[in-house]
C-alpha cells in the first residue's frame, strides 16, 4: 500500500513551488518504513532520508531547500532488505514499479512580477490587420510592397501568389488604433500586445529591418510614443513583440538586397554587424532554414550591448516611448546570457515592466540548447504563453473529459511559482494558430488550398461558436491574464497562418459573442481580488467543471443544468456561472 498527492497539502505542504529557504513537509501513506529521494536536477547526487511514522500509517518529514531550481523526489518502500523506489507514473521499469519523479520548482526569494498586470486582461492585436484609419497615408519605405484595396479580402499566400514573399499589406495603422482605443477601454482592456511594430519588408514584421524604427506602413517613432501616452492615460499598459532571435536578410544589418544606406553583414567583413552572424560555404546561419530571417549570435558582445545596453539599447530606447513591457519571440531559442542580461535591462529602467516568454510547453521543465532552461526561477521571465491550457480547455470543451482538464490545470498550477501563476497568458487562439472558432467549429478535413476562400456552414459557425464561449469562460476564470486575440471577440474566423491574421470585420461583428466578452470581462473587473491567486477543484464529472477562486464559485456544465445556488450570481448565461460564496 502507497497512496501520496503532491496536489493535497495533508500529503505536501505548502501546495505547488515554493521560495529558496522555505521547508516542505512530506506526507506520504504506506504499510512500511518510507524514505524520501530528492535531487536538484536529474545530474545532482540524491538524498536519501528516513521519513518518521506519524500516525495511521502515515511518515513524515520536513525538508528545507536551500538553493533555487528544479528538483525532482520520489519515495521509497523500504520491505526487509529490499527497496522499491515509487514515483509518477508514466513510465515503468522492471515488474510494474514506477520509476519516475514528481517536481518541486524552487524559485527566487525576491522574485517578483507586475502588480498591475494581475488581474488584468490582454488584447492582442496584429498591427496590419486591426485598423486602418481613414487619413491613412503609408510612409515611404526603402523595399517593394503593395496594399489591398479590399480590407475584407484573404492575405495572399502560396495557393495563388507565384514566389509569395508576404509583402502584401493591408494598412492597419498606429492612427487606427488611436480611432478604436475607446472600443479596448470599453472592453475591459487593460494591456495590448502589438506582434512587432518595427520596420521591416514582410506584413508580420518578424524579419526585423531596424529595431529602432516604427515600420512606415505602420506609423512613425512620434506617432507611437502618442499611442503609448494616450494608452496610458486610459489606463491600458503596452507590450511590444521583442524578436530577438533573428533579424530580417532585408535590414540595415544584413543588408542583402543593397537597399540600406549602410554596409551590412551580408555586404563586408568589415560592417560593424558581421560578428552578429555566422556564415559558411554554403551562405549563413538562418532561422529555421528560411533566408530572409538570418539567425545572430545572441551573446555576441556588441549584439549584447545593442539590445541591452543600459539607456542606449533598444529596449530601454522603446521603454522611454512608453512601452511597459516585451514578450519574447521564440523564447527557447534565446540563450539564458540574453535573457539574463534582457532581464536586468528592462528591470533596471522599469522594475515594474513585464517579461513573457514565447514556450509552448511547461516553462518550468523546458530543456533546450542542450541544457534546464530557468525561466521561472526568479532572473529570467515574469510570464509564459501558456499553451498548455489552450490545449486542456479545447480538448475539454471538445470531449468533456474533466479528469484529463483537471490534471493539465494543476499540473502547471502546481508547477509554476505563484506570482507567475498570476500573471500567465491565457490565450484561445494566436497568430500561430488557427482562430478558435475554426479549431472548435470545423470537424472535415479542408484542404490548406482551400483556406483561403473557405466559409464555414452555419452549423460549423454555430458549433465552433458554442464551444468557443465554454473555452472563453474557462479563459476568463482561471488563474493568468485571459489574451484576446484581436477578432475572436466578435467571431472572426480563419485557419491557420496566414489566415487566422485577416482583418477585424469592422460591419460584420457578431454582437452576441461581443457582449458575452464585455460581460465576462466587467465581472473580472469589479471583482478584480477574486481572480488573483490559486485554484481548488471542487467537483468534477463527465462535463461539469465547479472550482473555486478566493471567494468564487464557478460552475460550467457541457451537457446538463446548472446546479441551484443561494450565492449571490455574477454571471450566468445558463451553462456557466459565478457566484461569490455565501457566508453569512
Amino acid at each position: 500500500m502507497f497512496n501520496y498527492d503532491s496536489t493535497k497539502t495533508e500529503y505536501k505542504s505548502p501546495f505547488g513551488a515554493i521560495k529558496r529557504g522555505d521547508e516542505v513537509i512530506f506526507r506520504a501513506q504506506a504499510d512500511t518504513q518510507v524514505l524520501i529521494e530528492y535531487r536538484l536536477d536529474a545530474d545532482d547526487v540524491p538524498t536519501i532520508l528516513p521519513m518518521q511514522y506519524e500516525n495511521g500509517d502515515f511518515y513524515r518529514i520536513k525538508i528545507a531547500f536551500e538553493q533555487s531550481g528544479l528538483y525532482f523526489y520520489r519515495f521509497i518502500l523500504k520491505y526487509d532488505n529490499k527497496q522499491i523506489p515509487t514515483g509518477v507514473c508514466d513510465g515503468y521499469g522492471e515488474e510494474g514499479i514506477c520509476y519516475p519523479y514528481w517536481q518541486l520548482t524552487v524559485y527566487d526569494e525576491d522574485f517578483t512580477t507586475p502588480n498591475w498586470a494581475k488581474g488584468g486582461l490582454m488584447y492582442q492585436i496584429f498591427p496590419d490587420r486591426f485598423r486602418r484609419s481613414m487619413n491613412y497615408t503609408p510612409g515611404k519605405t526603402v523595399n517593394k510592397r503593395h496594399i489591398h484595396d479590399n480590407w475584407y479580402e484573404a492575405p495572399e499566400f502560396i495557393y495563388d501568389t507565384p514566389d509569395y514573399k508576404a509583402d502584401d499589406f493591408f494598412g492597419g495603422n498606429i492612427q487606427g488604433v488611436m480611432e478604436k482605443l475607446s472600443y479596448l477601454k470599453e472592453l475591459g482592456v487593460t494591456m495590448i500586445y502589438f506582434n512587432p511594430i518595427f520596420e521591416s519588408p514582410e506584413n508580420h514584421r518578424y524579419s526585423t529591418g531596424n529595431y529602432r524604427m516604427v515600420d512606415p506602413y505602420f506609423g512613425t517613432n512620434e506617432e507611437f510614443e502618442s499611442l503609448t501616452k494616450l494608452c496610458h492615460d486610459i489606463g491600458i499598459k503596452v507590450i511590444l513583440d521583442g524578436v530577438f532571435s533573428h533579424t530580417g536578410a532585408d535590414s540595415i544589418y544584413f543588408n542583402k538586397f543593397g537597399h540600406y544606406d549602410s554596409v551590412g553583414a551580408y555586404n563586408s567583413k568589415k560592417s560593424p554587424y558581421y560578428h552578429w552572424y555566422s556564415f559558411n560555404k554554403k551562405g549563413y546561419d538562418c532561422w529555421w532554414g528560411f533566408d530572409n530571417l538570418p539567425n545572430v549570435n545572441e551573446t555576441a558582445p556588441d549584439y549584447l550591448e545593442y539590445i541591452t545596453g543600459k539607456d542606449t539599447g533598444v529596449l530601454n530606447f522603446w521603454q522611454a516611448k512608453g512601452v511597459d513591457g516585451w514578450r519574447l519571440d521564440v523564447a527557447d531559442e534565446l540563450p539564458d546570457l540574453f535573457i539574463d542580461k534582457l532581464r536586468e535591462s528592462v528591470k533596471s529602467y522599469d522594475k515594474d515592466a513585464f517579461i513573457i516568454g514565447e514556450v509552448w510547453e511547461d516553462a518550468t521543465n523546458k530543456f533546450s540548447y542542450g541544457e534546464r532552461r530557468r525561466y521561472l526561477i526568479g532572473k529570467q521571465l515574469d510570464s509564459v504563453m501558456n499553451y498548455p491550457w489552450r490545449t486542456a480547455i479545447i480538448n475539454f470543451v471538445k470531449t468533456g473529459d474533466d479528469r484529463s482538464f483537471v490534471r493539465e490545470i494543476m499540473s502547471i498550477t502546481e508547477n509554476y511559482p505563484p506570482q507567475v501563476l498570476d500573471c500567465l497568458m491565457n490565450s484561445l487562439s494566436t497568430h500561430d494558430t488557427p482562430r478558435i472558432i475554426n479549431e472548435l467549429g470545423v470537424q472535415r478535413n479542408v484542404k490548406p488550398e482551400d483556406y483561403a476562400s473557405y466559409t464555414l456552414t452555419t452549423e460549423e459557425y454555430v458549433r465552433g461558436r458554442y464551444l468557443f464561449m465554454l473555452g472563453a469562460f474557462l479563459q476568463f476564470t482561471l488563474p493568468g491574464i485571459p489574451c484576446i486575440y484581436y477578432g475572436d471577440e466578435v467571431g472572426l474566423t480563419g485557419f491557420k497562418d496566414p489566415y487566422c491574421r485577416m482583418c477585424f470585420p469592422y460591419g460584420r461583428e457578431d454582437v452576441t459573442l461581443l457582449d458575452f466578452f464585455r460581460a465576462l470581462s466587467y465581472v473580472r473587473a469589479d471583482n478584480k481580488e477574486e481572480f488573483i491567486g490559486g485554484i481548488e477543484f471542487i467537483n468534477t464529472h463527465h462535463g461539469f467543471l465547479q472550482y473555486k477562486r478566493n471567494n468564487t464559485i464557478f460552475t460550467l456544465s457541457i451537457y446538463g443544468e446548472l446546479p441551484h445556488t443561494e450565492n449571490k450570481i455574477l454571471f450566468s448565461n445558463g451553462y456557466s456561472r459565478i457566484e461569490l460564496m455565501n457566508n453569512e
